[in-house]
């Protein structure tokens, strides 16, 4: 019997990332998605690689031995890219959980997370629930940028 927490975590990922896809696709324009100003220092488009690179690399990398090869200082200093390609990384990463979260063994999901990430050892279930809430958190930023760009 699977995990009933694991196939949870999976379905909020997934309907997180599919909300990342709604919001650029919501901005006014692609210059938009990247415009900062004032305190916003990291505009969506740079939340929305962030986001992409944390859960290929911890869940489709490490995990799912995807072979993915995270760049997480590019996440913070591209600046440019299409809404397209933005796009085209929230559907890699859709691919990377939903090909490597249904394989997890429930000894895999309770047992601890391979990498020592948060600098205490923790279950591998424990940390794709902080994986997920730390996407909560970032999306909400995508979303007020959004609707701050868009009231300017």
């Amino acid at each position: 019997m699977k995990d009933l927490l694991l196939e949870s975590v999976q379905s909020i990922l997934i309907k997180n990332l599919d909300k990342l896809e709604e919001e650029l696709r919501l901005f006014p324009s692609e210059e938009s998605i990247w415009k900062t100003g004032g305190q916003i220092k990291n505009p969506a488009g740079n939340l929305c690689l962030h986001l992409c690179g944390n859960l290929q690399h911890y869940i489709g990398a490490v995990l799912g031995k995807t072979g993915y090869i995270r760049n997480r200082d590019n996440e913070f200093a591209a600046r440019g890219i299409t809404r397209e390609r933005l796009l085209s990384e929230v559907a890699q990463t859709k691919e990377a959980i939903l090909q490597t979260l249904p394989s997890l063994t429930n000894d895999q999901v309770h047992s601890r997370y391979p990498e020592d990430v948060l600098g205490f050892p923790m279950t591998t279930l424990y940390f794709l629930i902080h994986l997920a809430t730390h996407f909560g958190y970032h999306l909400g930023q995508v979303n007020y940028h959004r609707r701050l760009v868009a009231a300017s």
